[in-house]
């Protein structure tokens, strides 16, 4: 009986002994939760709530969309559409992609280009970026995906703004084109802080326009803060801040002059650029042949890409900027007026001409063998005389021709608003030194200066450089910087301004001597080398033939059928009109061409007839008078405060006897002034609403 109580007692001790363990235990355990509780919620309070948030919340970009290009009446070169996209992030993707794509290609039809421009694309971008799998899905495509996009995990359909070029193969080289935002790309736009403002973007102008006027045509890029659930699924918006688009751009193009130029390039090599000289714009910028843009918005294919690089024409160099040539006789102009400024020669001396110049026991012939006989310098330029210019050379010396040439832009990077632009060579004697390495090649004879004063020799410049520096003569000596872009519209006020307003500098050029420069100019084109071009031009014009040698004869008489076509002549013109108020200057070269007389010059002369035509003038000074308006920093009806604003009336540019009589297949200039304002306000009031 009283071990039974005993046990008993021994039982309960050890009960209790456990419950209060148990219970020291229990009370430990709350302590350390209350303890971690206090650190979760209150010590880590700041940085824990910010990430709940973040997985809470996702901040999602929303990309601008890109600023249009318009020529100056107000065509479109590239503007936005939107588009239907599919696009995979392969990290997110289960199972094999192969099996995910073929399953997706019962939704949705994915070509076999598609397939192997994203798995190109994914190899080269990894897998957690967002590679385009298809684009241009129409509703139905979109509609289906919609309905089964559960089934595949990574892949998601959105829209998006996509770049387009309607004028195609024109203007190609001017306006460039736009593609996929590289590893290259990144990396350079992290170094210049604007990364962030990519957050969403794919694509980044790649040539061009596009390139050069970035920054402008991005625009700025917006946030959304989307709630979501756990899964990623959204739940609503928090907060929105707006993309701002990029602003429009009005080129200084007239495209319907452009494409004037372009065919009369058809099947050859070359370039063209027109300006109109009293304000810098670029009228034309011709490279031949020419691209189509389109191709390399999404990425180029290889089959095209091969086309394009493989050519031996190279449609993708940008002549006009990038390609050099000895620019001929073009140049002799120039060297003419260098020698009246600085007194070396008299507009009335006369250099006798029988066929050659000798210098050091060498000839130095005229082309052709001509002999012209006793030669001032107005016969020099008409008849184009070799043996004039050459004996002019060593009286002039390359130094001083070099100092006087380099203020119209020969040998010097003009400023225009494409990348890529070439130097080229003026050559003087510090430039020789720089040269070359041999003190014996270093140095510089007086035979080179000879070959230099006709524009051969060591003479290169860019197609860019002859039609500024033809330009700049025929507007007296002010140097406007050349341009392609002419105004920019802001995209939240609406409002244009002008990107070039006033000369960089003008040359100290005396009248008379350009008078004669002048008018020599204009017999090359009424009795001299380019007579037959110009005959019946109902306008006046002036200019100067060249003819540039590809590879030395070395003595050699020149027969063009017996030289193989690419290693014949350059045919090169250079002209302004009209005389007395000039409104364009170009310069053109037919690359292995032959005469610039008969082969540039004609090119020329259907460039001058299209631009003074009474009806394009007429309709195109209408359309620049309504742009004008609303380039004004305030708007105003008053018919007296616009002619203020524009230094003339519309009366006064255009008076009614100068208009053409009517007919029943031309636009009415009402029509055209019309359709012109029309787009202007609407892209006013596109502007002004968010």
């Amino acid at each position: 009986m009283f071990e039974f109580k005993k046990t008993s007692l021994q039982q309960r001790r050890r009960m209790l002994l456990r419950a209060l363990v148990a219970g020291v235990f229990a009370l430990i355990g709350l302590c350390l939760l209350g303890a971690r509780l206090w650190y979760l919620q209150v010590e880590r309070y700041e940085g824990l709530a910010a990430r709940a948030d973040q997985n809470r919340i996702a901040v999602v970009p929303i990309p601008p969309r890109r600023g249009e290009i318009v020529d100056r009446n107000g065509v479109v070169l590239a503007r936005n559409y939107r588009d239907y996209t599919l696009t995979v992030t392969p990290a997110k993707v289960q199972g094999d992609m192969n099996a995910m794509l073929d399953e997706l290609g019962g939704f949705v039809y994915i070509g076999a280009t598609d397939r192997r421009r994203f798995m190109q694309n994914t190899a080269q971008t990894g897998r957690y970026a967002s590679v385009l799998l298809r684009n241009n899905l129409n509703e139905v495509e979109a509609s289906w995906f919609a309905a089964h996009a559960y089934k595949f995990p990574g892949v998601e359909l959105s829209a998006r703004w996509v770049r387009e070029y309607p004028q195609g193969e024109a203007a190609a080289h001017v306006i460039g084109y736009v593609g996929r935002i590289s590893e290259a790309d990144m990396t350079q736009l992290e170094k210049e802080g604007r990364l962030g403002n990519y957050r969403g973007s794919t694509i980044i102008g790649k040539k061009g326009i596009e390139k050069t006027w970035e920054d402008a045509l991005h625009g700025r890029t917006g946030l959304e803060e989307v709630e979501v659930t756990a899964t990623g699924r959204p739940v609503r918006t928090l907060s929105r801040i707006d993309p701002v688009p990029g602003s429009d751009l009005v080129l200084s193009i007239d495209i319907e002059l452009q494409k004037e130029a372009e065919r009369q390039f058809a099947g050859r090599r070359g370039a063209l650029v027109a300006i109109e000289p009293k304000t810098g714009d670029v009228l034309a910028f011709v490279s031949a042949p020419s691209f189509d843009p389109n191709l390399f918005i999404d990425g180029i294919d290889v089959e095209n890409w091969r086309k394009l690089n493989d050519s031996p024409d190279h449609p993708l160099i940008n002549r006009p900027l990038y390609g050099t040539y000895p620019i001929g006789s073009t140049y002799k102009p120039f060297v003419a007026l260098a020698a009246l400024e600085l007194g070396k020669r008299t507009a009335t001396q006369k250099i006798g001409d029988p066929g050659y110049f000798e210098l050091g026991g060498q000839r130095f012939r005229n082309a052709g063998s001509a002999v012209y006989g006793p030669t001032d310098m107005h016969r020099a330029i008409v008849v184009s005389s070799d043996t004039y210019f050459f004996s002019l050379g060593p009286e002039l010396g390359v130094d001083p021709l070099h100092d006087f040439s380099k203020q119209f832009g020969f040998g010097q990077i003009t400023g225009i608003d494409l990348d890529g632009e070439r130097r080229g060579v003026l050559p003087s004697t510090d430039w020789k030194r720089r040269a070359y390495r041999s003190p014996e090649q270093q140095r510089w004879y007086t035979g080179e200066t000879v070959s230099v004063a006709v524009g051969q020799g060591y003479n290169s410049f860019t197609l860019l450089q002859l039609a500024q520096a033809t330009a700049v003569l025929a507007n007296g000596g002010a140097y406007m910087k050349p341009h392609l872009v002419n105004m920019i519209e802001d995209p939240q006020t609406g409002s244009m301004v002008r990107t070039v307003a006033d000369p960089l500098y003008t040359i100290p050029l005396k009248r008379e001597n350009l008078q004669v420069i002048k008018n020599a100019m204009v017999d090359v084109l009424r009795k001299g080398t380019a007579r037959r071009a110009f005959a019946g031009a109902h306008y006046q014009a002036a200019g100067k033939t060249g003819t540039a040698q590809v590879f030395s004869l070395r003595g050699a008489k020149y027969n063009a059928n017996a030289v193989d076509e690419r290693l014949r002549d350059h045919s090169l013109f250079m002209a302004y009109a009209p005389v007395d108020d000039p409104q364009i200057a170009l310069a053109l070269i037919v690359e292995n061409g032959g005469w610039g007389g008969t082969v540039a010059a004609p090119i020329a002369r259907q460039v001058f007839d299209y631009w003074l035509s009474p009806e394009r003038m007429a309709r195109a000074s209408a359309a620049q008078h309504n742009l004008m308006r609303h380039s004004l920093p305030q708007a105003s009806e008053d018919p007296e405060v616009i002619d203020e604003a524009l230094g003339e009336s519309l009366d006064a540019i255009v008076r009614p006897e100068d208009l053409p009589e009517p007919s029943p297949d031309d636009e009415p200039v009402e029509a055209a002034v019309g359709r012109v304002t029309r787009y202007f306000d609407r892209q006013l009031q596109l502007r002004s609403t968010p």
